[in-house]
């Protein structure tokens, strides 16, 4: 694992003035809403289909039997998971290379476009084949393109925010993911509601579709307003090319020299991620179809979408206090507390999912979701400080997309399969379990990287008086009086 020193500096007691990155709070507070509004794009779109997935397979897939057109469906849309690895094995190396600005201004109107095909697209009574075709390749560019964003974002916010304040700026992005999460879910409800059912699976279901342009055009606006992260523009500094690291070079430190930091972020992402996708994907299912198919109470789906809206609506208001918390107290306690709650609190919540009623199950889903909302306020900040700037976003881009692919994104799927094989409906409990576990060994093995410097960065502070005092402590006596 990477040191997380300010190695750029060439040392403590050679630290000037020039050595330490400055940042403008008016930039640093775009750099934030252009980072997050990637994330509400992604999420919108996860949210808008995992809600309309009846309608979806009734719409293209009415060529098949209802149950196979709801397989059909659901396989559709987890093809978006399957190439995210790739779009992160493509992006993440190009990031590094080109610049963050660039590739992100690419990922953001791409999975727009993915999206709002969806809404485009003729149904299956009125082109046959090519319907499902077309909703397949709307997919693959949604799920490639993201990819490539994620880490990308996390790279670009860490970047810009000062070291002290990396942990709150970080968090924003996860409040992007939840507010497009729940502004999907929440648009889906209300058009539901206020549609019959005839308009809604006419024309109504194409409206949340067509919304994501419109949200990616203003996230493009937003990036290409801004510059290269000082980070970057540093390193490229030091290029006599100009150029950032090229690709074979960026492959090879990652999975030789990084090996360790790429296994570290990839079980905090599984603990994060089995947590994520565990409420936002499977409980819907869980609860209103796997507890009454095993005779248990479970509840409807207007309940349970309604409950889960509530749920992400108070994780909005914590996640940017926790990431303000983890800059004064550490990332580790925060991280470990959200492990801690996964191993002893996990099959207790489920328990209470099992019980039935209106309380018990809202406890049940709240315990899941703040026990999420642990590693969402504090990943962003804690995963790109395992990476030096010349590999930071392929690095974070590989690792991330990976093991989400292989851990997250497969969660719902696996729950289902396993609690159909052995008729234990406790598996939800069980798996999180030992996400918590894997979460923990990795969050005791890093180093915090509260309030230091991104590895291989320069100090980064919000003001130049802040510049100053950390130039005089790095030296033991006052400051000389440097200018930049």
């Amino acid at each position: 694992m990477s040191d997380a020193g300010g190695a750029e500096a060439g040392g403590a007691d050679r630290l000037t003035i020039g050595d330490v990155t400055v940042t403008d709070e008016a930039v640093v507070k775009r750099a934030v809403k252009a980072a997050a509004i990637g994330n509400i794009t992604e999420w919108y779109d996860f949210g808008v289909y995992s809600y309309l997935t009846a309608i979806i397979s009734r719409v293209f897939f009415s060529g098949l039997p209802s149950g196979l057109a709801l397989v059909a469906t659901l396989a559709t849309f987890a093809v978006s998971f399957l190439v995210r690895p790739f779009g992160g094995l493509f992006f993440g190396p190009l990031g590094d290379r080109v610049g963050r600005t660039k590739v992100l201004s690419v990922t953001v109107i791409m999975m727009a476009l993915g999206t709002t095909l969806l809404g485009v697209i003729p149904s299956y009574a009125a082109i046959g084949v090519a319907a499902p075709l077309l909703v397949l390749f709307g997919r693959l560019v949604q799920g490639f393109s993201t990819g490539g964003e994620y880490g990308g974002a996390m790279t670009f916010i860490a970047e810009y925010a000062p070291d002290k304040r990396r942990g709150f700026l970080g968090s924003w992005l996860e409040f992007g993911t939840l507010t497009g999460y729940t502004f999907g879910a929440v648009l889906v409800t209300v058009l539901t509601t206020v549609l019959t059912d005839a308009q809604m699976l006419s024309w109504g279901w194409r409206i949340p579709f067509l919304i994501a342009l419109p949200i990616g055009l203003v996230g493009l606006y937003l990036r290409l307003r801004l510059e290269e992260t000082p980070a970057f523009e540093r390193l490229l500094a030091k290029s006599p090319q100009q150029k950032g690291t090229p690709t074979r070079d960026e492959f090879r430190l990652i999975f030789t020299k990084h090996w360790r930091s790429l296994l570290l972020v990839g079980g905090l992402v599984i603990a994060w991620n089995v947590t994520n996708y565990m409420l936002t994907s499977y409980m819907p299912t869980y609860l209103t179809d796997t507890l009454p198919g095993h005779a248990e109470e479970g509840t409807t789906r207007t309940v349970s979408d309604l409950m889960q809206i509530a749920v992400l609506v108070i994780l909005l208001v914590l996640v940017t206090f926790l990431g303000r918390l983890s800059d004064r107290v550490g990332r580790r306690p925060v991280l470990m507390a959200g492990c801690a709650a996964l191993v002893v609190l996990s099959i207790p919540a489920v328990l209470l999912l099992r019980a039935g009623g209106l309380g018990p199950t809202f406890l049940g889903l709240l315990i899941m979701g703040l026990t999420l909302v642990c590693f969402s306020s504090t990943c962003p900040s804690t995963l790109p400080a395992l990476f030096p700037t010349e590999i930071r976003y392929g690095g974070l881009s590989i690792a991330f997309n990976i093991f989400v692919s292989a851990f997250g994104g497969t969660t719902a799927t696996v729950m289902g399969a396993l609690v159909l094989a052995t008729g234990d409906l406790n598996w939800p409990g069980y798996y999180l379990v030992a996400a918590g576990v894997i979460g923990a060994v990795s969050a005791l093995l890093i180093r915090d990287p509260a309030r230091q410097p991104l590895a291989g960065s320069s100090p980064s502070v919000s003001t130049l008086a802040e510049a100053r005092e950390l130039v005089a402590r790095a030296r033991g006596g006052p400051e000389l009086g440097e200018t930049p």
